[in-house]
């Protein structure tokens, strides 16, 4: 396990900013420490902006001497909203009940989206990490674009088989009900949501996750957005078999307490990737406590340093 650093605040974080990258949609981004640094692309889940990879998480990896990138993927935040791609609640519970549904886009499509920002910034790759439907997204990138992904660590996520990694029976009429209108409703959905998937160890008051749902709702929250994102995840095939080609570093974290991505998702994920690292936590749910930061730190370091052992 790599020391902890104290350098945090020395990390210079740029303003938001805006990279075209392709097919009409344009991503808000924002990167911490310095360019010339080994880069580090943080993907969010599921409906997140970026603000939700916390800027004292991002100092911390950049601290380690990483140029980190944090994002807000197209339909979330202050990025692109595909208003003229229509998705229905129908067709979600469609394509969850084992139908075939054609979203209107991919999971490779969101990782073409997160290539186009290295393109941006100018960055021939990147040590990629992701969160949930942004792990998905992370490991569309290592098999679709494998010259792009130095490392991969893959963080409550699984590999697309319905067999592993599913949700807890009481999460899926929360997941495809309508949620009231406006930002109060969206706050007490979401606050109600994450005391169901949150990590039981280490619980968030209830007023942090009102207030942290008003922001995401404030950067501008889609819900038709929302739809669009979980009909690309059901629609994406076992990624399991394309996973069993990768030739990277690859650290794979999940929480032994996730009701969101069962941990059997974690586990199938690091048996489908040849030398992949397993890292269980006790009492982690389906978030990114702060009490977890330095064991999210030292897993994103722990693949990057295979890396040059890999050299």
């Amino acid at each position: 396990m790599a020391p902890h650093t104290d350098h945090e605040h020395d990390v210079v974080a740029s303003e938001e900013l805006f990279a075209p990258v392709g097919r009409g949609v344009e991503l808000c981004y924002q990167t911490y420490g310095d360019p010339d640094d080994e880069p580090v692309l943080l993907v969010m889940g599921l409906g997140g902006p970026m603000t939700w990879w916390d800027p004292e998480l991002c100092r911390m990896i950049a601290a380690r001497g990483r140029y980190v990138i944090r994002f807000d993927n197209r339909d979330t935040g202050r990025s692109t909203k595909l208003t003229g791609h229509r998705a229905t609640r129908g067709a979600l519970v469609r394509a969850f009940a084992g139908q075939s549904v054609t979203p209107p886009y991919t999971l490779t499509d969101m990782a073409d989206d997160a290539c186009g920002l290295l393109d941006h910034l100018g960055l021939e790759s990147a040590h990629v990490v992701g969160v949930s439907m942004g792990g998905m997204i992370a490991q569309v990138m290592a098999i679709a674009h494998p010259d792009r992904v130095r490392s991969l660590t893959s963080i409550m996520s699984t590999t697309g088989k319905r067999s592993v990694g599913w949700q807890h029976p009481r999460l899926l009429p929360m997941l495809v009900a309508p949620r009231g209108r406006g930002r109060e409703a969206y706050a007490a959905t979401s606050a109600k949501m994450s005391v169901l998937i949150g990590s039981p160890a280490f619980p968030v008051p209830r007023e942090e996750a009102l207030t942290r749902a008003r922001e995401t709702f404030d950067r501008g929250f889609s819900a038709s957005g929302v739809l669009r994102q979980m009909l690309a995840i059901v629609a994406e095939p076992n990624r399991a078999p394309r996973l069993r080609g990768l030739r990277i570093p690859a650290t794979v974290v999940h929480g032994t307490s996730d009701r969101m991505v069962h941990v059997s998702g974690g586990r199938a994920t690091a048996r489908a990737i040849p030398g992949a690292d397993l890292l269980l936590v006790d009492g982690m749910g389906h978030d990114l406590p702060r009490e977890l930061y330095p064991t999210f730190t030292d897993a994103v370091e722990r693949s990057i340093t295979r890396t040059h052992d890999h050299r």
